[in-house]
This record gives structure tokens, C-alpha cells and sequence, in this order.
């Protein structure tokens, strides 16, 4: 379909972390409320409207925004609350929306292209919205034109709690006065960068050459300036509750030793966990696999609060093997899967510990990054000489075959 011809939505509850808060308690409206790490050493998770005023915004040390709010209520945070509403949210979009991609844990985009004749596009989002505030209590927002990147800007223009339609062909006239910053992919380095050159608005990309924004800055340069025009063909992908990522071991010889079992498990969730980190996802729900020598399968999965926190999900892994794990017979393979994935901020589930464990597990991805998957590990899983290579976000195999156990 022509681009020109295309209906995109992007919709996002607004503050979302908050917003769950205040309906679990009322008396929380209308007061700075900032979601993190309570010690001074944790970060800001997310803020309210009332503290943004005070300039507070997200990943802001805690110390900092206290100093600057000292009235602001500080809230740890309970994730399996905002798993829950999302996952309300999610139901409904879907039911209502034949392509809807969910792009984290508060955010989708909806493809409404063909609708226009039996409803009225920006008519029917408008009803979507109304029905998630209704039946969610939740405020949100979305903007719809014809691409994402423009629907996405609209949407933060619209904040809080409005929507707002951008006409076929209006889209440079309405990105021109913005910070370039409201571009999706320009972060504070390349903002910098641009700053440099005297560009803050967006106006002032979409009368440079493509050539000059390409010198400066690449291919990012070519993205950014095709950005700027309004330009974006990017579809809107499918989103699919079922999308997981999975490892499993198939032993050159069965084994019915537990304790060579259960640091394979514990290698294999501690190895996919970090890659749901190297692809900035979190995931909702874990399943352990076994398969006895007589050929008998067995699972078991469980639902969590999104993450991508060894110390939440791990414990997990090993609860569900211990459970699983009631035969007395040789085991041929045992695997991990980890799905409903979602792109998400793992220190979503780090409230309690402020800053220490994102720091620490930054550190190990760090290593592992330049150095191997198996450079950094933890005793348990250290007998284990290695789990295999491979990425399972790039349609790579993830199925581990009589790899040799030390």
C-alpha cells in the first residue's frame, strides 16, 4: 500500500508507572510522585507531571530529584501491577485492531489503513482511546498520521491525556518548529552534535542537504534527515504474546546426575536473560523443559512480572526445574524458554536496589560483550564449559546439540 494511503496510530499511557499507582490509591492524584530506587543511590523510574515541573525527569539520580521536589512522594514500585494493566490494555487494543505492534510495556502502534471507509480512522482511535480509559482507568494518548515516526512525535505533542490527528501531507509544516530532539532515534550525544552545527529544530534539517547531514553523521545522518521530512516506510509489525526466545541441551550421553542438571539450567537461563538484555527486551513468562531417556516430555512455565533481571528470573528457572524434576530416570535434554517479549527497560524491576544491580549487570554485559557469553559467570554454572553462540533475535538456530560438559 502507498505510504500516502496509510493510517498509522501510535498510542502511550501516559506516565504510565504513576498512573497505575493512583489508581491503587486516590489520594495520590495531583501530587509530585516520583517511581524508583527510594535510597539516594537509586534512580528516578518515572515521575509524575506535578515533579516534572520541578525539572525531574526519568533515569535521574534519586538524590537529585528529591533535592529539587523535597515534598515528592517516592513510590518503589510494584511491576506486577504494570504488568497487569498493560496486559489489559494489550487485550483490548488487540481485540479492537486487526495489526498492532507493541513497542514496550506502555506503548503500540496500530495499522489502521482500509478503515476509513466503514469507520473514519482518527473517529475510530478516538473511540479506542475512550474505551481503555473507561474500562482501565488509565489516561492515554496517541497521535495518527501516515507513518510512525510522525504519529509518535504527535503523541508526545499531544500530552497529557489528548490525542491529535496530522493530516496526509502536513508533516513537515507540523515538524518544522520542534527540537530536533523530538526525533526518535537523536539522543542526547547526537544532539549535541547537531547543537554544534547551530541545528535545534527540525525545520532547520529539513533545509540542509541530505548530503551534509550524511557527512556529519553517517547513515544515522540519512535517517535522521529522512525523519525530519516525515518521511518513514517502516510497517507496522504484528505483535505476537508468543514471541520467545529459547536454549536447550541434548546430551551425547543421558545423565541422571542433578547437580551437572541443574547447572546446565541455571547456564542456560543465565545466558538467555542476558540476551533478552543485549536486545533491550524483557520477558513475561519462563518455561523449563525436560525429556526423560524414555522420550517423555515434560514443562512447566510460569508467569512474571516483565523483566530481565537475573536475580528475578533465574530463581524462577530453578524453582520450576526443582518442581519438574520428579523422575528417577536418566534425563536425554533439558531447555529454557523465555516469551511474551516485549522491548522494555530491565531496571524496571530494580526499584528496591536503586542503582547497585543496573550497575552491576551492565558491568557483566559489559565483559561478556568484549570478551564472550561465558567470561563472566556465576560458580554455579561455571562446570558448564560453554553454552554455544548464537542470536535468537536474527532467526539464528537455538537449539544446543551435545555440546561437551566439563
Amino acid at each position: 500500500m502507498n505510504e500516502q494511503q496509510r493510517s498509522i496510530v501510535h498510542m502511550d499511557l501516559d506516565t504510565f508507572f504513576v498512573s497505575c499507582e493512583r489508581l491503587e490509591d486516590s489520594r495520590l492524584n495531583g501530587l509530585p510522585i516520583l517511581i524508583g530506587g527510594a535510597s539516594d543511590r537509586g534512580v528516578v523510574a518515572s515521575c509524575s507531571y506535578e515533579a516534572r515541573k520541578f525539572g525531574i525527569h526519568s533515569a535521574m539520580p534519586m538524590k537529585m530529584a528529591k533535592e529539587r521536589c523535597p515534598e515528592a512522594i517516592v513510590i518503589s514500585g510494584n511491576s506486577a501491577n504494570y504488568t497487569k494493566y498493560s496486559r489489559m490494555v494489550t487485550d483490548i487494543i488487540q481485540d479492537a485492531v486487526p495489526v498492532v505492534e507493541k513497542s514496550s510495556i506502555d506503548e503500540f502502534y496500530m495499522d489502521l489503513s482500509g478503515m476509513d471507509r466503514f469507520f473514519g480512522c482518527y473517529k475510530y482511535a478516538g473511540e479506542l482511546r475512550r474505551k481503555i480509559m473507561k474500562e482501565t482507568g488509565l489516561p492515554i494518548s496517541f497521535g495518527m498520521s501516515v507513518n510512525k515516526t510522525v504519529s509518535k512525535i504527535a503523541t508526545g505533542e499531544a500530552k497529557p491525556n489528548n490525542q491529535m490527528n496530522i493530516i496526509d501531507g502536513a508533516e513537515k509544516l507540523f515538524l518544522n518548529p520542534l527540537s530536533v530532539q523530538k526525533i526518535p532515534m537523536v539522543g542526547l550525544k547526537t544532539y549535541q552534535t547537531l547543537c554544534n552545527l547551530g541545528v535545534k529544530r527540525i525545520g532547520t534539517i529539513q533545509q540542509m542537504p541530505l548530503e551534509m547531514m550524511e557527512s556529519v553523521l553517517g547513515q544515522n545522518g540519512i535517517a535522521i534527515w529522512k525523519k525530519a521530512q516525515g518521511i518513514d516506510n517502516s510497517p507496522v509489525i504484528q505483535y505476537n504474546e508468543r514471541k520467545s526466545i529459547s536454549s536447550e541441551r541434548t546430551f551425547e550421553k543421558d545423565t541422571i546426575d542433578v547437580v551437572r542438571l541443574k547447572a546446565i539450567v541455571f547456564a542456560l537461563a543465565e545466558n538467555l536473560v542476558f540476551q533478552l538484555r543485549k536486545e533491550k527486551k524483557v520477558c513475561a513468562c519462563v518455561t523449563v523443559k525436560i525429556r526423560y531417556s524414555d522420550f517423555q516430555t515434560k514443562t512447566l512455565q510460569q508467569r512474571i512480572p516483565y523483566s530481565a533481571a537475573d536475580h528475578e528470573i533465574i530463581p524462577m528457572v530453578m524453582n520450576l526445574f526443582e518442581k519438574l524434576h520428579n523422575r528417577r530416570l536418566l534425563v536425554r535434554l533439558v531447555g529454557v524458554r523465555m516469551s511474551e517479549l516485549v522491548h522494555g527497560n530491565y531496571q524496571m524491576r530494580l526499584f528496591d536496589e536503586g542503582s547497585r544491580l543496573a550497575t552491576l549487570y551492565h558491568s557483566m554485559d559489559d565483559i561478556r560483550e568484549r570478551f564472550g557469553e561465558r567470561a563472566i559467570q556465576r560458580a554455579i554454572g561455571m562446570q558448564v564449559k560453554r553454552i554455544g553462540h548464537f542470536n535468537p533475535f536474527r532467526g539464528e538456530t537455538p537449539m544446543i546439540v551435545a555440546n561437551r560438559i566439563v
